[in-house]
């Protein structure tokens, strides 16, 4: 037996890594899946009349270990991954879809939900009840409960082609990736580029058994090079290959994993009754149709291209004085520092002493503290999967709490609560994935009298501490973990019955408003001065250092914003005219859709599409959008904060509620209840360009 199929004997029934072998899993799948359906079997088998509480409500708690060794083993396939993994995942994805297909195409099933949805009225259902009915019929509806029998098994085998290649495509660019580096033997080349960064390359090439340094594609490796290395041939090489990720004809390419993609899901989509695959995804966003998106985003493009056009003249008036006639996109990070430098004598390598991870760290959990009540007590007795990873029990102060589970006094404190378990990882490794993100090992539910509390786990990729010195964040990695904590918080503070109700389970473009949300607090000088502290002195960030951090809050904000709509209208065109490439490429495509946003001349030899993971491997199709929407709502809810004050109780309260919602309400209604009116785009106008 599976370790993974027993209960975990670990504290708070935590994922037991340091048992877990890459053997277990698929035998625990296959285990747990025969389990899962004979849980789904009795509810079918049920010789009582379908009810909400034996069909709906049993349905909802059914599969809970399955989902367990599901989230697991996938979130470790991103932040500490394996040969032997990837290929595990291989044999698990096509399992798991077709489990995912027989239940949600189970005739006998549907016709017990279906019995209980048509006879609704009589039942004296809550708000959150009634919304777990219509989600549950809704969302079989949407996986082909009403299909014949023949069209079911089309849809079953598109859903196991498209999760394989998914697959696929995530793990070509993270191959891709790693595929790459730079070995630097000449010091001269790295002219421009502070020492800090210069010793993480030497180390990075000490890791390599090579002399000298080192630059590769990660993120922290790679962004800092291309900010301030004098070297433009060199920076022109590092960008050709960046744009050439799974993009150069290669073992990695993904150019035909695209199209096939994209032509699976335009099936999937005409199959189930839809014109395209944005029209099935967007009924069940807020934002509800392709036209309203692109309206949406290009109302934003007329207003934000004045702007950005203006921003790169000045970078190319700067690059002209060096000579450079025609600037390039590989140009641009070197020219904005310049740039940011000369505006606001202000770069990120000055900025770093005073931003000492750990002290981000404790900045964010006195926030939440602040705001939510909520305390952090770093646990050495949870099994973790890497020696990097740091566990802290979450706790609430039960004055400002929810419901609560088994309070504990501790002396004269107040009386407080467990409320999560959340898991951090911040540095880069060859198993793990770019980027950051927030996720799950555990939802948050209610039965049984318990209230079973999350397990959260943020995961970013930030400059691992040297011999000499912490790790020292960018601005921009503060950001990046504010932002990511926002999530962290809506799945920590999750307080539904259901679990598929739960934390973060919200419509796609509702999801990133409390991340971004968090993201202000990061530009206010009352809350800066609190923990932006020099690592070695102790010295608070000077108030023109913090003014310079306020004004230049918006430095590129067109360019920025442009980017973002590149983004969210290709992903839209993708998921919308996916018939345009039967006669054109991959980079036709996306040159064609993305030629508006376009500040810099465009190189044939690169696209960003093929490492698009966002909308071909993560949950973003057809809602890249959700980034631009999030930030209309986040800068009109903070907007609130302003006018209340950013740590008033009362619009803390408000938020509160909005975050322990999850998805038990329509995410307008749960803003409105919060703000008192729908949110007004022009907050944002006025945040990003005054």
């Amino acid at each position: 037996m599976s370790i993974l199929t027993e209960k975990f004997n670990t504290p708070y029934h935590s994922a037991p890594f340091d048992q877990i072998k890459n053997e277990d899993y698929l035998s625990a799948f296959k285990e747990l899946i025969q389990k899962s359906e004979a849980e789904i079997d009795a509810i079918v088998n049920n010789s009582e009349e379908p009810t909400f509480e034996n069909t709906i409500e049993a349905l909802a708690f059914s599969g809970e270990q399955l989902d367990r060794a599901s989230n697991i083993f996938f979130n470790l396939n991103s932040a500490e991954t394996n040969d032997e993994l990837q290929k595990i995942a291989q044999e698990v994805s096509p399992i798991l879809t077709e489990y995912s297909s027989k239940i949600s195409q189970n005739e006998a099933l549907f016709n017990r939900i279906k019995k209980v949805y048509d006879q609704k009225e009589k039942y004296s259902l809550n708000e959150e009840q009634q919304m777990l009915l219509d989600e549950t019929y809704k969302g079989f509806v949407r996986s082909g409960a009403l299909l014949n029998e023949e069209d079911k098994e089309k849809l079953k085998k598109i859903s196991m082609d498209l999760s394989l290649k998914s697959l696929q495509f995530g793990q070509n660019v993270l191959a891709s990736t790693n595929n790459y580096f730079k070995h630097i033997t000449n010091k001269e080349d790295l002219a421009g580029i502070p020492e800090a960064i210069t010793e993480q390359y030497a180390e990075e090439a000490k890791e390599k058994n090579l002399e000298g340094w080192v630059v590769t594609l990660q993120y922290p490796s790679y962004i800092p090079f291309m900010t301030y290395a004098e070297n433009r041939e060199l920076r022109k090489e590092l960008a050709l290959a960046n744009g050439k990720k799974s993009f150069d004809g290669g073992e990695f390419d993904n150019q035909n994993l695209i199209k096939e993609l994209l032509n699976l899901k335009q099936q999937k989509a005409e199959l189930l009754g839809y014109k395209n695959y944005a029209d099935y995804v967007l009924e069940e966003r807020m934002a509800k149709s392709p036209t309203k998106v692109l309206d949406f985003l290009n109302e934003l493009l007329t207003k934000a291209k004045p702007y950005a056009e203006k921003e790169i003249e000045e970078l190319k008036s700067l690059a002209k004085a060096d000579g450079i006639e025609e600037m390039q996109g590989y140009d641009h990070a070197f020219y904005a520092e310049k740039l940011r430098k000369a505006k606001y004598d202000l770069n990120d390598e000055e900025l770093k002493p005073y931003f000492p991870l750990e002290q981000v760290q404790e900045a964010v959990f006195g926030l939440s503290k602040k705001l939510f009540g909520l305390t952090f007590v770093e646990k050495n007795d949870v099994p973790k999967y890497h020696e990097d990873v740091k566990v802290y029990e979450v706790f609430e102060n039960q004055e400002s709490g929810t419901n609560s589970q088994k309070p504990t006094i501790n002396n004269d404190q107040p009386s407080t609560s467990f409320k999560a378990l959340l898991y951090v990882d911040y540095f880069p490794r060859k198993g793990k994935r770019a980027g950051a993100w927030m996720t799950s090992y555990k939802n948050q539910y209610q039965k049984d009298g318990e209230n079973s509390r999350p397990h959260i786990s943020i995961v970013c990729n930030f400059s691992k501490p040297t011999k000499d010195t912490p790790s020292l964040l960018t601005f921009q990695e503060v950001t990046t973990l504010f932002h990511e904590f926002g999530h962290a918080l809506h799945g920590m503070m999750a307080d539904t019955q259901y679990p598929n109700l739960s934390g973060t389970s919200v419509k796609w473009d509702f999801v990133e408003l409390p991340s971004q949300f968090l993201e202000n607090f990061c530009y206010e000088p009352e809350f800066l001065k609190t923990f932006a502290k020099h690592y070695k002195t102790g010295e608070v960030l000077p108030d023109e250092k913090i003014e310079k951090i306020e004004q230049s809050k918006n430095f590129m904000e067109g360019y920025q914003t442009m980017r973002q709509l590149g983004f969210g209208i290709l992903d839209m065109n993708y998921h919308t005219k996916v018939g345009d490439l039967e006669n054109l490429s991959v980079k036709e495509f996306e040159d064609s859709y993305t030629k508006a946003t376009q500040l810099y001349p465009v190189n044939p030899e690169t696209a960003m599409s093929p490492s698009f993971s966002h909308i071909f491997q993560g949950g973003y199709s057809a809602g890249y959008y959700s980034y631009k929407w999030a930030e209309v709502l986040d800068a009109d809810a903070f907007q609130y904060f302003k006018e209340t004050g950013i740590f008033n109780h009362e619009t803390a309260a408000k938020f509160k509620i909005l975050l322990s919602s999850g998805g038990t309400k329509d995410p307008m209604e749960l803003y409105k209840n919060f703000r008192g009116s729908e949110p007004k785009v022009e907050s944002l106008l006025k945040r990003a360009f005054g």
